[in-house]
């Protein structure tokens, strides 16, 4: 733990994102309006809502978190990935009555939902928020919590956040406008699907890439 808390303390904060960076070797995968290469996916403990949630129109992807019923669901890249970057810029579309927001980023996940790692969407006064990182690494174990240390990199509502995380190895690491909030290095799920998560609340994304090693 320590040479982790080292490691972020090193980061510069407020630099700027790989994609910045380097803009080569990016793979698109933001879906069209037929969301063609996206599938719908549950962890074990959710229920698929009766209507899709998710639409894409002009290079942004929205979800909406409530519709007639609450919504909670991953929706996932088709395609299982190894190591590489996940790049996606998300915001909050509108005000809720409590101020409190939540969905996730996912990574190294499994299709039927019984392994999954989830950079967090959540803007509240306590945590867990942006840029913590959960996890279910095998199927049927315990959650969890990689909580960052405060304050909360969020953006207000309405402006865009910027994630990128990076798997290497057995190291996830989350990068949240512009500074390292978390890393962990033992993730055993060497490869798996990247995606996001819909929790009750309507945001959008776009500029979804990912850049494989």
């Amino acid at each position: 733990m320590r040479w982790m808390l080292i490691a972020l303390l090193l980061v510069p904060q407020d630099a700027k994102s790989a994609l910045e960076t380097d803009g080569k070797g990016w793979i698109d995968l933001m879906p069209g309006p037929d969301l063609k290469g996206w599938k719908r996916a549950l962890t074990a403990d959710d229920k698929m809502a009766a209507e899709h949630p998710w639409s894409a129109k002009d290079g942004v992807l929205s979800c909406r978190g409530v519709i007639g019923e609450k919504v909670k669901e991953m929706f996932l890249h088709e395609e299982a990935r190894g190591d590489g970057i996940f790049h996606v810029e998300w915001r909050v579309k509108k005000a809720g009555e409590k101020g409190d927001y939540n969905a996730g980023v996912y990574v190294r996940t499994a299709m039927d939902g019984k392994v999954w790692h989830q950079a967090q969407v959540a803007m509240s006064e306590k945590q867990p928020w942006v840029g913590d990182l959960f996890a279910v690494p095998a199927p049927g174990a315990k959650r969890l919590d990689i909580l960052s240390k405060p304050p909360s990199r969020a953006k207000p509502v309405g402006e865009w956040n910027v994630y990128e995380v990076t798997c290497k190895g057995k190291n996830i690491t989350v990068w949240v406008n512009g500074a390292v909030t978390v890393t962990w290095d033992a993730c055993e799920a060497l490869k798996g699907h990247v995606g996001l998560q819909v929790e009750f609340f309507d945001l959008e994304f776009r500029s979804l890439k990912f850049k494989p090693f």
